[in-house]
Order: structure tokens, then C-alpha cells, then sequence
């Protein structure tokens, strides 16, 4: 089977690291990776504990389709309770990391205590080491990535690392791997911070680790899902060609593309700072912002982005370490950084991307904080002296010196680096944080699509378009158009999407695939990898046994049905342009119907029925 079948415990304080079987019961209930570790975390601690606590747990974790030739089988998942949120937090990632950890021979690696000095895991193949890291303290992921790999003499050595942001608490910090690829969202790299652990370091060469089940099966199963993620067009040409910023002039014509902290639905600068403007020469030097497209491990979309900047840019002048070609801006970086802070400097946009890839930040949560300030700057409740700058919306040159504190942890950067749930609450305005459970929503205003309202209410992570997206049904009819402004059949609809994403999560592939596969396409590919019994009814079962898990945790926590809400602006503040002006989202609609369909109470609450009939202990 497709399970290396080991995982690894490493304990910080004491400073040991040893093996152990995977539990292959419950892999056969929660398939892999985001399922899995999740069961893991919610058996070992408890869902009130202070995130930042030594007792909170950080676990790496691959999907049986990891590091197999499974399009798109490079991702591994970081588990833990988020400090941004309180919630069960699971930030995705693609590059080579996780395949190299497969490679390795592991299947998990669940990082406990704390480290009483700064340290890093290096692993190789069965053997793991924790190494002083107090000369890597201080340094950007760049930086560490770089000596890690100059100190063990090894180009091929895959790292994992926190920046300055996540050694200096910033609730939104993030893990990044390959330079440019990151575990996001949800603060997982202040956990990793504050357990002293720096960076984990993988080389893999294990040819033998673990093979699929039916290899016939396998290989004939990936080969006809590759054939189909090829002749999609949105897979095989729209991704490859101008990756996830294709939507940015699509969402802001159907009235989508929340605008200066959601205050407006539409941006009058979408087209400066949308993925056609990347692929533009500039009036300055004649040269276009993006360079080329690539792809993570055994991917045959790419659509990862390598941008350069103008180097004329104020953004750059003096700093020749920015000059070089990296990640280029995605959708949801350009939308946080530029339209919800009113901003069309794509220069400005790639260099703040570049820092949250260097210093390890989300800039979903970024933009969307910073954004919030500005908001509050122009009443008058944040003020320049406050701020050290002038701060309305439109100016690139605040957001670049806001970025750059907040990587530091310096001055007004160490507000922003709280997040805009905990900004907003200390200027007295609460209601301007666009969070839900304390996560920022991303690139969808909920007025002008109603399914992704639902979504953002309903996610366990927090407001989050990537575990249910409904822009597909919504905005690009897969698998079927939906129109955005009913509420009708959202419910149902959005169900589906969140289980057959705990499937996508959990395997270790890429959620991108789903806009040309269904679950016809993976479910083959799982059952031969996995063997055993993975039929259709079983996966989608897995599905919703895991968000249901997720759930659980989440209430165990303190969280309730109160909590399934979003910002007032968005229930109450007509769009004001667009397909949709005058709407709202009208969650009060679709909740009740939502709430049935989970079979949980009225309260949001999973029944003992759903909790029998998926295998839940009460």
C-alpha cells in the first residue's frame, strides 16, 4: 500500500526523536494527511489548550498519493490548533517537500513540547537529528533554506522553515518550503515558532519506503486522470497560462472582488494588477512582471508563478536580494494586497509577496489587516502618529512599510501582526474585521456569491475558500451553473464540495485538480494506491467523517453555532455596484438548511445519529 506505514515523534523538550507504526485503522477511516493528522491531534490533546503552549502539538503530514506519480501527488499538510483562530488549523502545501518526507520513509512527523533553545530536524532517510539552530535564528527562510543546504553539502535536501515572523510571534506566520511554497494559513508557523523549532530539513532515498497496492490499477488510473486534467481547459490551458490570477478580471465583473475592506464589491484597478497585466511588458524597462510557470512535484498543471521585478521600483531600490526572480504573485495575494487595500501597483504587489515568502507570512491575512487599518485610519481611529506613517487606502509605499514591520515585529507592525480580529477589537471597531472565527475571508465577496458566504460561515478552519469552493458551481459552472445570487441548493451543493475536499486533502493531492475531476477520476487512483476497501460510499464517507471530526474539535474548543457567522458589513451593507448591487449575503436562509444536511441539531451540533452512522465515539 501506498503508506510507508511510520511515523516519527519528536519531543522538543526532551530532545528525542523515535519511530513508531502508523495506526492503519484509523488510516483506513481518515484515509491520510489533513484526516489523519487531524485524528492524530484530537486523540493526543486538548481542544482548549493554549496554542502557543508547549501541550499544543505541530504535525507534518503526507496523503498516500504523496510522492507517487498521481498528478499533482506532492502536497503534505501542517496540523495543529492555529493561534490565529483558536480552531483546528490545517494549512495545505505543494513543492517537493512533502514527497521528499515520503521518499524519507514517513508517513507523519508530530512535533511535541518545546525546545528549550532554537533547533532544527534534520532528517535523512531513518535517520533524525535535532540540530542547534541558534546561528539560523534571526535568518529568513531564504537565508536558512540556503545554509541549511550549504551545511550539509546536499542541493537536493528539501527545507521547511519559519522567517523572522514566525520566531517574533505573528499570529498569521507561516511554513514555508522550496523558497516559495507555504502552509499558509492559520498561524502555523507561530506554533512552529514558539516550539523553538526553526526549520525541518528532509532527504529521502528510500526506493522501497512503500508501492502502490495494484500497480496495474494504479499507473492505468493516474494515466487517464492526467489525459483529463489535460484536456480541460481551465486545467490544461487557463492555469498553466496565467495561473490563479485568471480570476481576478473574472470575480470583479461578476461583482465579487471585495474592495477596500469589503466596502465596495468591485475595484476600479483589478486590470492593473490581474494575471494578463503579468504577462505585459512595462512602460519602464520593456519587461514583463512574469517570468514563467512552474510546477510542484509530479504536477502537470503548473500553475505556480516565477516573477522579476522592475528594478527601478521604489519597492527594491537598495535591496539587490529582491532583484533575482521568485514566486510571483497568486489570485488571493493579489487581491489581499491590492484590491482590499485599494492598491493597483502590481511592482508593489510581487515585492510584499516576496517578503511573505522570505520572512514566512500569509499575506491573505496581511492585506486584510493592513486593509482593515487603512479603514480605520480614514475615521480617524488609527492616526499617523500611531501608525509612524500616513496610512489611506491606495498607498503602495504604506503597505510596503507595514509588510516589512510586521516581518520584523517592529513598531505598528507588531499590531498588524495580531491580525485584523484582534486590530479592529482594540480600536473599538470589531465589525470591520472581514474574519470569521478569526481567520480574514479570501478573494469572494459573499454578497455577490452566496454559496461562498455559506462556505466561509461553515468551514471549520475559519473563513476559507478552500474547503468548499463554490466559485466553481457559482462563477465557472463545474459541475454544474449555479446561479450566485439564489440560495437555493447551496446547502447540499456546498456539503459536497467540503467532503469531497477532506478527500483531495487527505490523498496529498492538489485541490486544482477538481475543476476537472470528480470523484470518479481520484477514487480509482485511491483504491489501488491504498487497496483495501475504498469504494465510492467509503471515500465519501472518509469525507465527511473527517469534517465531522474537525467539528467536534472546534466545539470542544468553545466554539458554537454563534460562531457560523460573517462580518456584519457583509449581512447587512447592500453590494453597492455590480450583478449583485443591492444584495446581501443572506446566511439566515441557508444555515438552518445547512445545519440538516450534516444531520446536526438546530444548534450545530452533530446528532448521535451522525455520529454512529460515521464511526464517531459520542
Amino acid at each position: 500500500m501506498s503508506y510507508t506505514k511510520k511515523i516519527l515523534r519528536v519531543n522538543l523538550t526532551a530532545g528525542t526523536c523515535s519511530a513508531e507504526p502508523l495506526n492503519l485503522e484509523w488510516a483506513a477511516q481518515y484515509l491520510g494527511q489533513r484526516g489523519l493528522a487531524t485524528k492524530y491531534l484530537a486523540e493526543e490533546i486538548d481542544p482548549k489548550v493554549d496554542p502557543l503552549s508547549p501541550d499544543n502539538k505541530l504535525i507534518f503530514a503526507t496523503g498516500p498519493l504523496t510522492g507517487t506519480a498521481a498528478s499533482t501527488g506532492g502536497r503534505y499538510s501542517v496540523i495543529t490548533k492555529g493561534p490565529l483562530t483558536g480552531a483546528i488549523a490545517c494549512s495545505n502545501s505543494g513543492g517537493f517537500f512533502g514527497a521528499e518526507l515520503k521518499f524519507a520513509g514517513w508517513d507523519m512527523v508530530i512535533f511535541e513540547g518545546r525546545s528549550p533553545k532554537p533547533v532544527y530536524l534534520l532528517l535523512e532517510d531513518d535517520q533524525a537529528t535535532l540540530l542547534d539552530a541558534g546561528h539560523l535564528w534571526g535568518k529568513t527562510v531564504w537565508e536558512t533554506e540556503e545554509t541549511i543546504k550549504t551545511t550539509h553539502q546536499d542541493p537536493l535536501m528539501r527545507v521547511s522553515s519559519i522567517g523572522r515572523a514566525g520566531e517574533s510571534g505573528v499570529l498569521f506566520a507561516a511554513i514555508v518550503n522550496d523558497l516559495h511554497r507555504a502552509a499558509g494559513r492559520s498561524g502555523v508557523g507561530a506554533v512552529m515558532g514558539a516550539k523553538n523549532l526553526k526549520a525541518f530539513a528532509v532527504r529521502g532515498t528510500r526506493t522501497d519506503a512503500y508501492a502502490p497496492a495494484d500497480p496495474e490499477a494504479f499507473f492505468a488510473a493516474v494515466d487517464k486522470g492526467k489525459a483529463v486534467l489535460a484536456a480541460n481547459p481551465v486545467t490544461g490551458q487557463g492555469l498553466p497560462a496565467y495561473g490563479t490570477q485568471v480570476l481576478m478580471n473574472v470575480i470583479n465583473e461578476v461583482g465579487a472582488l471585495p474592495t477596500r475592506n469589503a466596502s465596495q464589491v468591485q475595484f476600479e484597478g483589478a486590470r492593473a494588477i490581474s494575471g494578463e497585466a503579468m504577462k505585459e511588458p512595462r512602460a519602464t524597462d520593456g519587461k514583463t512582471n512574469l517570468i514563467s510557470h512552474i510546477g510542484c512535484f509530479g504536477c502537470t498543471i503548473a500553475c505556480g508563478r516565477i516573477s522579476k521585478m522592475d528594478p527601478g521600483h521604489f519597492s527594491i531600490k537598495g535591496k539587490p536580494e529582491y532583484q533575482g526572480a521568485s514566486g510571483g504573485v497568486e489570485y488571493e495575494a493579489a487581491w489581499a494586497l491590492g484590491a482590499a487595500c485599494g492598491i493597483n501597483d502590481l511592482e508593489a504587489l510581487t515585492y510584499v509577496n516576496f517578503l511573505c515568502n522570505e520572512d514566512g507570512m500569509d499575506p491573505i491575512t496581511l492585506g486584510s489587516t493592513i486593509g482593515a487599518a487603512m479603514e480605520l485610519y480614514e475615521q480617524g481611529l488609527i492616526t499617523r502618529e500611531e501608525a509612524g506613517m500616513e496610512l489611506p487606502f491606495g498607498s503602495a509605499e504604506a503597505l510596503v512599510k507595514l509588510s516589512e514591520l510586521a516581518a520584523r515585529g517592529e513598531g505598528f507592525g507588531q499590531v498588524i501582526g495580531l491580525g485584523s480580529k484582534r486590530l479592529c477589537a482594540k480600536y473599538g471597531r470589531p465589525e470591520l474585521s472581514m474574519s470569521v472565527k478569526g481567520l480574514e475571508f479570501p478573494a469572494y465577496d459573499g454578497r455577490g456569491l452566496q454559496g461562498m458566504a455559506l462556505e466561509y460561515a461553515t468551514s471549520n478552519r475559519g473563513a476559507c475558500h478552500v474547503r468548499g469552493y463554490m466559485v466553481s458551481p457559482e462563477v465557472l459552472g463545474i459541475p454544474v451553473k449555479m446561479d450566485p445570487a439564489a440560495t437555493e441548493g447551496k446547502a447540499p451543493m456546498l456539503k459536497a464540495f467540503q467532503d469531497l475536499t477532506a478527500v483531495v486533502d487527505s490523498a496529498g493531492i492538489c485541490l486544482f485538480t477538481t475543476f476537472a475531476w470528480s470523484a470518479d477520476d481520484i477514487q480509482p487512483q485511491i483504491q489501488a494506491a491504498c487497496g483495501g476497501d475504498w469504494s465510492m460510499p467509503t471515500l465519501m464517507a472518509a469525507g465527511e467523517r473527517i469534517w465531522n471530526l474537525e467539528r467536534r474539535f472546534n466545539l470542544a474548543a468553545g466554539f458554537t453555532a454563534k460562531d457560523d457567522t460573517l462580518p456584519r458589513r457583509i449581512l447587512t451593507e447592500p453590494a453597492k455596484t455590480g450583478p449583485q448591487q443591492g444584495k446581501v449575503a443572506e446566511l439566515a436562509r441557508m444555515l438552518p438548511e445547512y445545519y440538516q444536511v450534516r444531520g446536526w441539531t438546530p444548534e450545530g451540533v452533530p446528532t448521535p445519529e451522525t455520529n454512529a452512522r460515521l464511526g464517531l465515539v459520542p
